[in-house]
């Protein structure tokens, strides 16, 4: 066992716009001389699917690294520092279970597949506005996207978010370890709890409006002694932030995927069951969120010797591209054979929540989206949003041919 302190390891240049763009030529000349770990300029990068499977169950060893992250930026002691160190991602133990069980009977597969009228009524909306012009960045389409469902689901206005949307941008911004972002980030932040604030005020004086929101289920539980108003606050910030930034991502990383395999695209248009397939094989080829961790006591894995404080990213992007995992791991095929289940949303205690309201909008905008936008094709140069954080396409204009609704497949 060697300490990794001393180790040769390769470096990734992650916060590099060239690494967003493209990762795969600077992983495939790092795995010869480790095949699952490389350095960072803020720490170490875990690529490796095994060594994700195994390592992201070790809370024990390895918890949630927000808190290194506030170091690196030396913000301690502001207000955003405390929300990264105290909302539910950045928790571990009974604090994590207490956090996570306020909000967990919300997004149980049932009450996804309950939400699914909704999505299709969100996604239609927003197709009906946009499918018109024959032409436009998708990104900034699927942007109203998942929030929308999140905003419907705490029984929240949707009309709201426009005005919030650079603070919930900016929030995930502060993952990217860009010391040139920390002015905006912080506005960002202040405007965003000004928001959570906002609401929370409004509903505690006018009393709960949607008997089935999230929102009056979150005021329930801080009533019930299981949240105090900070961590209320605190929770449905996260809910916007994750409502906002991941789904749209991947949403728009797969229609980019199919603009090249038109088949795909015509089946999706025909067969809910086949979106499915292609969203589950997107997120093993390209999903998006990295994970960060901090080393809380020395342990060894697989012949490496980590130590206490180091931050560990875990490249989750990477992982499904991993050869030893996946053969010919760069083939986008949905009907792949699923041998080893990918790491998208994580593993372990920690694993990601609201996965199951995801999976769901993502495969019913998919299928209405196939429908009304027909004959989809690139119509100029794409542009990507760093690696660290939550990663994607920040630009996809594409031109297509408008189906009205009355036109498309029930």
């Amino acid at each position: 066992m060697k300490p990794i302190t001393e180790m040769e390891l390769p470096t990734l240049p992650v916060e590099q716009p060239a690494f967003g763009a493209d990762p795969m030529p600077y992983v495939e000349a790092a795995r010869p001389q480790h095949p699952w770990l490389a350095r960072f300029s803020a720490g170490y990068i875990v690529h490796g699917y095994q060594a994700h499977k195994d390592l992201l169950v070790q809370d024990d060893h390895l918890q949630p690294g927000l808190g290194g992250i506030v170091e690196f930026y030396g913000l301690q002691g502001t207000h955003w520092a405390r929300f990264m160190e105290e909302m539910v991602v950045g928790q571990s133990g009974p604090t994590h279970a207490r956090l996570r069980a306020s909000v967990a009977q919300a997004f149980t597969p049932r009450r996804a597949n309950m939400a699914r009228p909704l999505m299709r009524q969100v996604i239609s909306r927003l197709l009906d506005e946009w499918a018109p012009k024959g032409a436009f960045d998708f990104a900034a389409f699927a942007a109203d996207f998942p929030v929308a469902v999140i905003c419907g689901l705490l029984g929240v206005p949707a009309e709201t978010i426009p005005s919030i949307r650079s603070a919930l941008e900016l929030q995930i911004a502060s993952l990217t370890l860009d010391h040139a972002k920390i002015p905006a980030f912080l506005a960002g932040h202040e405007a965003l709890w000004n928001f959570a604030d906002g609401l929370v005020n409004e509903r505690e004086e006018q009393g709960s409006t949607e008997d089935d929101g999230l929102l009056d289920a979150l005021i329930a539980s801080k009533n019930a002694g299981q949240l105090d108003d900070t961590e209320l606050r605190f929770m449905l910030m996260v809910l916007l932030v994750a409502g906002y930034d991941t789904s749209k991502n991947l949403l728009t990383l797969t229609v980019h995927m199919l603009l090249e395999r038109p088949q795909m695209w015509a089946r999706c248009a025909q067969e809910p069951t086949f979106c499915a397939q292609v969203i589950e094989e997107m997120l093993r080829h390209s999903t998006i969120a990295t994970f960060y961790r901090t080393v809380v006591r020395d342990f060894t894995y697989d012949g490496v010797g980590f130590t206490k404080g180091a931050m560990v990213v875990f490249a989750t992007p990477l992982a499904g591209r991993d050869p030893a995992a996946y053969p010919d791991p760069m083939r986008f095929n949905p009907e792949r054979e699923q041998v080893n289940r990918h790491v998208a949303f994580g593993r372990g205690a920690h694993i990601c929540l609201g996965m199951f309201i995801a999976r769901a909008q993502l495969e019913e905008g998919l299928h209405l989206i196939a429908q009304r936008l027909t004959q989809p094709r690139a119509a100029g140069p794409v542009t990507w949003r760093p690696f660290l954080a939550a990663w994607g396409l920040r630009e996809l204009p594409i031109a297509f041919t408008p189906a009205m609704a009355h036109d498309a497949l029930p």
